[in-house]
């Protein structure tokens, strides 16, 4: 069985990382081991100037593991960027959800974060995977619109969805 894909989408600024944090912790609660995904299109740096996982890389190491008893981070040199698929298959193995957050066009299923107060539309359509909404406001739109202040609603409709029906399609 696959591990289902849920993304969580919006504009700048909607609460995508704070819904995730809320999302992951309830779900965490439940006993679900949850994964996230976070695509930066921009790039990053975890390995810092003086620590020995960034001398390993400088000195030219295409892959670094960093391991503790408690953590282990993986930096490896890649040819393009990753799809979803690819990072669920090589690196995600004993998850029951992986939730992304970052890539506001993919072919996953997602859940967008809206607040009406940024006065902006909708950046997902139901043809273009979206399944619900997660709104400060009701929204008149053909997939649920799910209380964005109720983080507790979202994590139901994601067990309802994808941990208990077993669907993953995507």
């Amino acid at each position: 069985m696959r591990i289902p894909i849920v993304s969580i989408v919006g504009k700048s600024n909607s609460g995508k990382t704070t819904l995730l944090e809320k999302l992951i912790s309830d779900l965490a609660g439940r006993g679900y081991r949850v994964a996230t995904i976070k695509h930066n299109k921009h790039g990053f740096d975890i390995d810092h100037e003086g620590k020995d996982s960034y001398r390993h890389k400088k000195a030219g190491a295409y892959l670094t593991v960093v391991s503790s008893p408690h953590q282990l981070a993986l930096v490896q040199d890649v040819d393009h960027d990753h799809s979803f698929e690819e990072i669920r298959g090589k690196f995600i193995k004993d998850a029951d959800i992986i939730l992304t957050e970052g890539f506001k066009v993919n072919d996953y299923r997602k859940i967008e974060v809206f607040r009406a107060e940024l006065k902006r539309d909708l950046i997902s359509k139901k043809e273009d995977g979206l399944i619900a909404v997660a709104s400060d406001t009701p929204l008149d739109i053909d997939v649920p619109c799910l209380n964005l202040n109720n983080p507790k609603e979202v994590a139901d409709f994601i067990v309802e969805k994808f941990l208990r029906s077993g669907d993953n399609e995507f």
